[in-house]
């Protein structure tokens, strides 16, 4: 087999099953581990994969940037699911915080709707002009430094209030995970240390994100995986992922 069609066949594998290793790879092609490590180089030089430690991975997509008016309509059943999961969880006299996430707005319209008794802090405006309906809910606007595009607060002041609480629980939005460099990834910087500063302020952090974060990246991170409790999606990731998962210690819902 000549080299262009061994490259052919490793990146037909890689798209299926989403990680090689050399050892199987060599096994695989009847060459030397040596060989195959060459071959998964110059793939990456093409941009086909990341190398990892005894292997490689497909490379994550990066998600752009854009209005919280436009994500809002995206994966609408996925992020119901998730929402109402992580409303089954919230028991009455807690003290919980909502990130920015077109799924917390969600989140949000169930607790409004619902007869629960909890304390809630937020950034999100949306969230405060959904969760003002429902009596029995008392609710706390960070305030900050608005954020056009996010529709929430962001920053120092923001950071400042944030750091007054200990929350029972927090749920986080984010732009991507990835298990193999172990973290959790955001856009924008003020945004990424503001949720940094949720997690430290809670003690448990839930992440609310769809399964196809699990593939996907932001331009900032945030956080490692380790950091939080865990993740709330609307279906299991990988099974390799979910074995990194565990190893941490980080419940999948």
């Amino acid at each position: 087999m000549f080299a262009e069609e061994r490259w052919e066949e490793i990146n037909k594998i890689l798209k299926k099953e989403g990680k090689i290793k050399v050892k199987d790879l060599s096994s695989r092609f009847n060459v030397t581990e040596d060989c195959i490590r060459k071959d998964l180089k110059h793939l990456e030089n093409q941009g086909f994969l990341k190398k990892i430690y005894g292997g490689a991975v497909k490379v994550r997509d990066s998600l752009h940037e854009s209005d919280i008016l436009v994500r809002k309509e995206m994966d609408i059943p996925a992020k119901n699911l998730i929402a109402q999961k992580a409303f089954d969880i919230i028991q009455d006299r807690s003290i919980i915080f909502l990130d920015i996430s077109t799924t917390n707005i969600i989140l949000a319209k169930l607790l409004s709707e619902s007869t629960k008794n909890v304390t809630l802090i937020t950034n999100m405006i949306e969230a405060i002009h959904v969760l003002s309906k429902n009596h029995n809910l008392t609710v706390v606007l960070t305030g900050g430094v608005l954020n056009k595009q996010m529709d929430g607060f962001t920053g120092a002041s923001t950071i400042e209030l944030i750091s007054k609480y200990k929350f029972d629980m927090s749920f986080l939005g984010s732009c991507g995970l990835d298990v193999y460099d172990k973290s959790i990834t955001t856009f924008d910087i003020e945004d990424g240390i503001t949720k940094k500063a949720i997690i430290e302020a809670s003690k448990k952090s839930y992440l609310v994100m769809e399964n196809k974060k699990f593939n996907s990246d932001g331009n900032y991170k945030f956080a490692k995986i380790d950091d939080i409790d865990a993740i709330i999606t609307e279906k299991l990731p990988d099974t390799e992922t979910l074995s990194v998962l565990e190893d941490y210690k980080i419940q999948v819902i």
